[in-house]
């Protein structure tokens, strides 16, 4: 049996060091934050989809000219991308903050945060023609869907 000399530890393979826990959870945290863009991304198709298949495309192409149907249609388009791009922001948030907290990572989050904000008000002021911070007056109701009733 060779001699272990004194001072020196034995490497244990069913022993993790502090350099593989940090690398393991620097690979747990990424996988998290690419599930979370994953979930975005799918909510979006998935809400395009919806609108698409529930709403039918082709039979609000032939209502142009009813009232309302181009409101409806943009309504629910909205609110599926606003979703979305909530889970994106965050997945940026987790990626950023919990990886690489470095000046310039944050700087760039800030950054894509300002134009994800910046999109989300532009898609508010479009669904619910007022800005976000505005208080909704009575006139500014959510447009009737003909199909409802």
């Amino acid at each position: 049996m060779a001699d272990i000399p004194a001072g020196a530890e034995e490497k244990r393979p069913d022993v993790m060091n502090g350099s593989d826990i940090m690398t393991m959870m620097r690979s747990l945290i990424e996988w998290v934050a690419l599930g979370i863009e994953v979930l975005g991304v799918a909510v979006i198709v998935a809400g395009v989809l919806g609108v698409a298949l529930t709403r039918g495309i082709v039979r609000y192409l032939f209502q142009v000219g009813t009232p309302g149907v181009e409101e409806t249609y943009k309504h629910q388009l909205g609110k599926t991308l606003l979703l979305g791009l909530e889970f994106l922001v965050a997945a940026d948030v987790v990626r950023t903050v919990a990886l690489e907290p470095t000046l310039n990572n944050v700087a760039l989050l800030g950054l894509l945060v300002v134009i994800r904000t910046f999109l989300s008000w532009s898609l508010t002021v479009e669904i619910e023609g007022r800005w976000p911070w505005q208080t909704p007056s009575s006139k500014a109701k959510p447009p009737v869907d003909p199909q409802d009733g």
